[in-house]
């Protein structure tokens, strides 16, 4: 049965939202010295988004034209984006960590109009390029240079251009967004890719309207809701999340500055969260190294609470009833264990929601344990993020959920995951032939993902087509799998990367959670050195080998781990190893790593 869509834009969707509850609280920002959300009304946004298009529409932006946004998630990034699509134009996003090059490049190839920079060092990337298409940068935060090749103006200064055109043409802005229909361009993102030069993703306005209403009826999202939005806006995962609270009005806290997101939920309480694994990793890490440091008899208390979480979940996923006295057992777990843990997100946490790669089912387990379940979803930047979740009172640990809404998906004959649907891309900007090759004769989009679909309709990702690895010995190695299993085992982990293509056995490369290693090393003869030393001693590299032997004893004999190296430093979006969305760049970490990996298998054919 067709979804309901009942709008024809992104702005149509945000202009109904704003007349039907302007009282509302919408999107706040952090308030001084991180108070607590300072919160704007929907009415409020709706009028600075309206003046900012209007400013925009005056800077020559028309329908589709594409205007890029440079700068970290905050509320002015969300104001620019609505007033994007208010004036007709495509909303360019370009994350604040690209590097110059590639951030010239995406502006270049898109064609952007007008730049949304963060501040003089952002808007700094561009300077000296060819970029015949723009013709203004406009600043959130800091003073305009008059000496750029591109006339500089702050965000306010457009605002208030803006807000004279609408004095002069107070309907100016819903005659723009009545030309704007479901198959316009809304979103140009580019995928920043674990190879290659970043492609163009065209995403029209009739996907994420889709996306907006698809979330509501999966349970995701309901208006009584408080959202904590700290994900890149840059990212197509962070953008739905923002149809998804403008067609419910659920009041969303924007604050994308990670390092302060554990404080902040005991702040702003939360019931919505959405996150990358490696958010909910930190926070299984912290509890369990927490727990192992203490020792004793919390240690015990804390064993006893995670083996009986895990009981009564077990019996739940078969769909078996909890006895009356494990469910007085996990009373108790829940008041001497989970309590803290659910009081460290806030302690209201309704729905978390994990995305834009695998969660290990270990992980997964640790938190519906805990009362904290987790709904892993499923979709990728070409399909508007959202195409697959577990429903918040259907939950399957190891499965990425049912389809949302009226999306199609088949299984190739290769296990290749297919989908077809509104929320599919118009193509790859400017690349005809690869959006061509992009799908199938009849329509369907190939994920590149492998996996499988059970009688109920959920979805089950074994790997990445091309990541799977292929020893030299023709056996077939689903790297993602074993590295969530590991970090799941060793508590200490922050990344792991399988090694093994075309090569006769599997090693891994590990980095250490800085944080957990020096709590690890405290009270030996390792407490209070750097990092890079910590990981470098015999007795860092006997712990982790002690957790790989673990490992190996739950994998296939050819999928086991033969050597581990620790790496000197964590993986990072600079050095070319993982993706803003913390996905591994494989052929990165294997470039920058080589002599690492060259190592673990220099000599070794005589140890088979």
């Amino acid at each position: 049965m067709a979804l309901d869509v009942p709008y024809r834009s992104i702005p149509d969707m945000f202009l109904k939202r704003v007349a039907a509850t302007p009282d509302r609280h919408a999107f706040a920002h952090p308030g001084p010295d991180d108070s607590g959300p300072v919160w704007l009304s929907w009415e409020q946004v709706g009028r600075r988004a309206k003046a900012v298009a209007a400013g925009l529409h005056g800077l020559g932006v028309g329908l589709e034209d594409p205007v890029a946004i440079l700068a970290n998630t905050r509320l002015d990034w969300v104001i620019a984006d609505f007033a994007i699509m208010c004036a007709g134009g495509a909303t360019t996003t370009v994350y604040p960590t690209t590097e110059p090059e590639d951030a010239t490049y995406i502006i270049a190839d898109s064609g952007s109009r007008v730049l949304f920079a963060e501040n003089p060092a952002q808007a700094a990337k561009i300077a000296g390029a060819e970029l015949p298409a723009l013709t203004h940068v406009v600043l959130f935060d800091g003073a305009p240079d008059p000496a750029v090749a591109v006339p500089q103006l702050t965000l306010a200064e457009l605002e208030e251009r803006g807000e004279r055109a609408l004095e002069a043409e107070p309907d100016l802005i819903d005659m723009l967004v009545a030309g704007i229909g479901p198959e316009n361009l809304a979103t140009l993102i580019y995928t920043s890719g674990t190879t290659g030069r970043p492609k163009g993703v065209e995403l029209l306005h009739g996907g994420w309207c889709w996306e907006g209403v698809a979330q509501a009826e999966m349970g995701l999202l309901r208006d009584d809701d408080l959202q904590y939005l700290w994900l890149p806006l840059s990212h197509s995962f962070g953008k739905t999340l923002l149809c998804g609270a403008t067609h419910v009005g659920l009041p969303t806290y924007v604050d994308g500055r990670v390092d302060k997101l554990v404080d902040l939920l005991a702040v702003v309480k939360p019931t919505l969260m959405c996150g990358a694994p490696r958010v909910f990793e930190k926070v299984y890490n912290k509890a369990v190294t927490t727990a192992q440091d203490a020792g004793g008899a919390k240690a015990k208390i804390f064993a006893w609470g995670v083996r009986t979480g895990k009981e009564k979940v077990a019996l739940e996923q078969a769909g078996k009833p909890v006895p009356a006295g494990l469910k007085l057992k996990y009373a108790l777990a829940e008041k001497l264990v989970f309590s803290k843990l659910q009081a460290r997100l806030g302690g209201r946490m309704r729905v978390l929601v994990s995305g834009a790669a695998p969660l290990s089912r270990e992980i997964a387990t640790f938190f519906a344990a805990a009362n904290l379940p987790i709904s892993e979803g499923y979709g990728l930047t070409e399909t508007s993020a959202g195409n697959f979740v577990n429903p918040p009172d259907g939950l399957r640990i190891g499965t990425v959920g049912r389809a949302m809404g009226d999306l199609e998906c088949r299984i190739d004959t290769d296990g290749e995951i297919l989908v077809r649907g509104t929320p599919v891309m118009r193509g790859y900007h400017n690349l005809p032939e690869e959006t061509v090759a992009a799908f199938t004769e009849d329509g369907f989009f190939r994920t590149g993902d492998i996996g499988s679909l059970d009688d109920d309709g959920y979805l089950r990702i074994t790997d990445r087509k091309k990541d799977l690895v292929k020893t030299s010995g023709g056996k077939y190695i689903a790297p993602s799998h074993i590295e969530g299993m590991f970090k799941a085992i060793c508590p200490y982990t922050s990344q792991a990367v399988v090694i093994g293509q075309a090569r006769n056995y599997c090693t891994m490369l590990v980095t250490l959670d800085p944080d957990a290693i020096k709590g690890w090393a405290a009270g030996g003869p390792l407490e209070g050195r750097e990092y890079a030393e910590i990981v470098a001693s015999p007795e860092a590299q006997a712990m982790v080998d002690g957790y790989v032997a673990e490992l190996n004893a739950k994998l296939n004999r050819w999928e086991t781990i033969k050597k581990v190296a620790i790496l000197p430093r964590d993986l990072t979006i600079e050095h070319g190893e993982i993706t803003p969305s913390l996905k591994i760049k494989r052929r990165g970490v294997e470039s920058n790593f080589a002599a690492e990996i060259d190592k673990m298998y220099a000599g070794t054919l005589a140890e088979l």
